[in-house]
């Protein structure tokens, strides 16, 4: 049900692991911190290594009750249809329905070096849509964009639960429209200021309702980077360092910049400082974000103060319900572990 409550905890969410880490065991701890502060959801940012999401995902729903546990984000191909489908149903039948599922379009280059089609409309479309046909048990024959695959079928499901939730990350504004038409909400990127996600809402719901779907049924879902009561040194870290990860990738930092009405110009001071100049790749891949803080300032520090909730921890419960008045109907907490955000939830269940 859709709530205009900016006070409801429940519309809060927060990663768990977020970042770059060797150990992932803290994620259950993370999970049950979130669900005992009365988050309404963990998320699962997949990196391969350490933080794979149907491990994660399968441990979390084991060592928690209700809170919802979603992945932000998977992608469509890296797992072949049936298995994927196969995951999120078991998920579905361990957690009695508490899972979501966000996938998101990546670059050309990851797919070319991992051997795979890249991320078209066509391929996400079709692939959502095998996904739902194998989750409802369906035999799926299918031979189009997103690979060749002559007969499909789930052979045990689960009969009390249904399909998880599709959600496709989006940042321009031919993938929000996408969201609209065919996905079941939209994860809208870290550092959009709130008046972005106001656009960005906008255009997912528009495209929804010229899809005949209710658009109030498109949920819309804000990353926001969040940063209470840190101290000057760590909040640079969370936030600076994040955003310098995001702004430094070729062509995605445009994207970012344009969706906020930002000069993209602003984006070649960060590319030419001495540790990024001719750095092939993404910078977190590199560095972790406490070796990227002498970087931090080559980004406009406005960028880093509209677009992010830091400060007090009153400070950051306004900036939250600063975006839920933009349009967004839930908000994920990055940046900051569940157990760092008790003070910011008090200030932000308490607000008149």
């Amino acid at each position: 049900m859709k709530t205009t409550d900016t006070t409801d905890p429940t519309r809060l969410g927060a990663y768990v692991l977020p970042g770059r880490v060797p150990d992932p065991r803290p994620a259950v701890g993370e999970a049950r911190a979130a669900e005992h502060l009365g988050l309404g959801s963990v998320w699962i940012s997949e990196r391969w290594g350490t933080k794979d999401l149907a491990v994660l995902a399968g441990a979390i729903g084991q060592a928690t009750d209700t809170i919802r546990i979603a992945s932000g984000i998977t992608h469509f191909l890296v797992r072949h249809p049936t298995v994927l489908a196969s995951t999120a149903m078991t998920l579905q039948a361990l957690t009695r329905g508490r899972f979501t599922l966000g996938v998101g379009r990546s670059t050309d280059a990851l797919w070319k070096a991992a051997g795979l089609p890249r991320m078209s409309n066509a391929v996400l479309t079709d692939s959502a849509d095998i996904f739902r046909r194998l989750c409802r048990g369906e035999k799926v024959s299918y031979d189009g964009p997103a690979g060749r695959f002559p007969s499909l079928r789930l052979g045990d499901l689960p009969s009390d639960v249904a399909p998880p939730p599709v959600l496709l990350a989006a940042i321009g504004p031919k993938t929000l429209a996408l969201a609209g038409r065919h996905f079941d909400g939209a994860i809208l990127h870290p550092f959009l200021t709130p008046e972005a996600v106001a656009r960005s809402a906008a255009l997912v719901r528009k495209a929804a309702e010229e899809a005949g779907r209710d658009p109030a049924a498109v949920r819309i879902h804000a990353e926001v980077v969040t940063a209470p009561d840190l101290t000057e040194a760590e909040e640079n870290a969370v936030v600076g360092a994040r955003a310098v990860t995001y702004f430094q990738i070729p062509s995605f930092g445009e994207t970012l910049a344009a969706a906020n009405g930002w000069d993209t110009a602003e984006l070649e001071k960060l590319r030419s400082h001495p540790k990024l100049a001719g750095l092939r790749g993404a910078a977190d891949n590199r560095f972790t974000r406490h070796e990227l803080l002498d970087v931090v300032g080559s980004l406009p520090p406005e960028w880093l103060a509209t677009a992010s909730a830091a400060g007090t921890a009153a400070t950051c419960a306004d900036r939250l319900r600063a975006y839920l008045d933009a349009g967004a109907d839930e908000l994920i907490l990055h940046g900051s572990t569940p157990e760092l955000l008790g003070p910011l939830l008090q200030h932000f269940s308490s607000a008149p």
